[in-house]
């Protein structure tokens, strides 16, 4: 007996084909037809446990069908297709009422995966209406990387869960926060966002829990904090790992009693927000030194999301430059348009500053150059050299041409080469002295640690966390090198 009844709609005969052919390899009844108006009657006649269906069908709009057989039939699981593979695509089906969303192409095995958990589930998953103010869109790009992202903030906006958005600086923490705020449940409230690494770390209570007049030297009058401000919507904590640990212990005790109270206050405050909070650090290791709580992470992990470096989604990187030049030709700059060699050198470069470093670079090529079209050469004069094979930065590519990268070249390797070269041709034919490897190492490690300290302020326990080494090994090192400037930059 077969477990269930579904029902495909594409206009794609191919895709037709193998969807019935996995689906009833795994024991379902299948039913297919190309257009939207046979599968409304299906529906109509309460035919079928389940649907698939294409967004993009000859005779209508599957986002325009979707409410109607939500409306018909409110417990019908409903997964869509779409090769319009876009942030918005998933919300819409998600808003719509949508089960799951699927780009194309998609593994079948995937989809035969999804459609058993739909079909074991309870019957009583019910759509939302559509959301009139789905316009824009606040992400580009099309890679199997931000397919994953889509996917899962279509799932988490119509929720409440506390949600750690883990990633590299540039990659878009705060534009996913703001997404999840702007398309969700709470969007009507205040979205208020913190940044803990830019405020002094004795004033970080102060700033999240607000405080009483006269809590402190200076508390003239009373002040909200963030959580005040934050009621009803949502409060974004970002670097929360620059969180000082008494702090850490506060937000706790909000996340487990849903109430805090204000700096210099007695009373217990009910707070009603939803915490995203989002790192570039490794919060296990900072747990492991003892610098970040273990229970607060568990906390504030509900659901992990982890934001892909630029360079795991090379393919985007067209789509976001025009992207980003469309903006600054919104704002009066000249509309520029990419060569296929300016893409390529694009492609090849390693981007340690992501999204946010791309958006600089195309704002400087569209107000600096007046030629509409952006080359190769342009782009290796901004980046900081003219051959991809020794721009810092850029991933060396093995021959000439266009062809993809196989290995990286680092800045800091590239300067080491340069400067070893120099050395050799100071000797001429003969050898450097000896301690040649010693005398190097010196001269990296002092002022990497100097730097790690300095942004430390002079504390050894940050500083060892920050290099990933263990505190005693750099108390030795500092001894042995005679680092004694601890002074934070200016």
């Amino acid at each position: 007996m077969a477990p269930g009844n579904i029902l495909v709609a594409d206009d794609d005969a191919a895709i037709r084909t193998v969807l019935s052919q996995a689906l009833s390899r795994a024991g379902y009844d299948v039913r297919t037809t190309g257009n939207a108006a046979t599968l409304w009657r299906w529906v109509q006649s309460g035919e079928g446990d389940l649907v698939i269906t294409d967004v993009v069908m000859p005779d209508e709009n599957a986002f325009e069908l979707l409410p109607k057989m939500k409306k018909s039939r409110p417990n019908l699981p409903i997964i869509v297709m779409s090769a319009q593979n876009t942030f918005m695509t998933a919300i819409k089906a998600s808003e719509r009422g949508a089960y799951d969303y699927l780009p194309k192409p998609f593994d079948l095995r995937e989809l035969v995966s999804i459609v058993g958990r739909a079909m074991s589930e309870p019957k009583n998953r019910v759509g939302t209406a559509p959301n009139a103010d789905l316009e824009g869109m606040p992400f580009v790009g099309r890679s199997p990387a931000m397919q994953e992202i889509y996917r899962a903030l279509a799932r988490l906006m119509q929720t409440d869960l506390t949600v750690m958005i883990s990633g590299e600086s540039g990659t878009g923490k705060e534009l996913v926060a703001r997404a999840l705020h702007d398309y969700g449940k709470r969007k009507k409230g205040p979205f208020v966002a913190i940044n803990m690494a830019a405020i002094p770390r004795d004033l970080i209570e102060s700033e999240l829990f607000g405080h009483e007049k006269g809590a402190f030297t200076g508390a003239n009058q009373r002040s909200a904090g963030r959580f005040e401000q934050a009621e009803g919507g949502t409060l974004f904590l970002d670097e929360i790992g620059d969180m000082p640990l008494e702090a850490q212990t506060r937000l706790l005790r909000v996340l487990q009693q849903g109430e805090y109270a204000t700096v210099g206050g007695r009373s217990a405050i009910k707070t009603n927000v939803r915490i995203i909070a989002a790192t570039n650090k490794d919060l296990s290791g900072l747990i492991r030194q003892g610098l970040f709580r273990e229970d607060l992470f568990f906390r504030l992990n509900v659901v992990p999301l982890r934001l892909p470096p630029l360079r795991e989604r090379l393919e985007d990187i067209g789509d976001l430059a025009q992207h980003f030049f469309a903006l600054a030709a919104a704002e009066g700059l000249p509309l520029k348009r990419i060569e296929p060699d300016a893409l390529d050198r694009l492609k090849r470069y390693r981007w340690p500053g992501n999204i946010r470093e791309l958006e600089n670079l195309t704002r400087r090529l569209a107000a600096l150059y007046p030629q509409e079209a952006v080359t190769g050469q342009l782009v290796d004069m901004e980046l900081g050299g003219d051959s991809p094979a020794i721009v810092p930065g850029y991933i060396a590519a093995p021959n000439a041409g266009h062809q993809r990268p196989t290995e990286p070249h680092p800045t800091l390797a590239g300067a080491i080469e340069r400067h070893l070269s120099e050395l050799f041709r100071e000797h001429g034919a003969s050898l450097p002295p000896p301690g040649l490897y010693h005398r190097v190492l010196r001269e990296i490690e002092y002022p990497l640690i100097s730097a790690a300290l300095a942004a430390t302020r002079g504390n050894q326990i940050k500083a060892a966390a920050l290099l990933g080494l263990n505190r005693n090994t750099l108390r030795k090192k500092v001894r042995n090198l005679d680092i004694t400037s601890m002074r934070a930059p200016r």
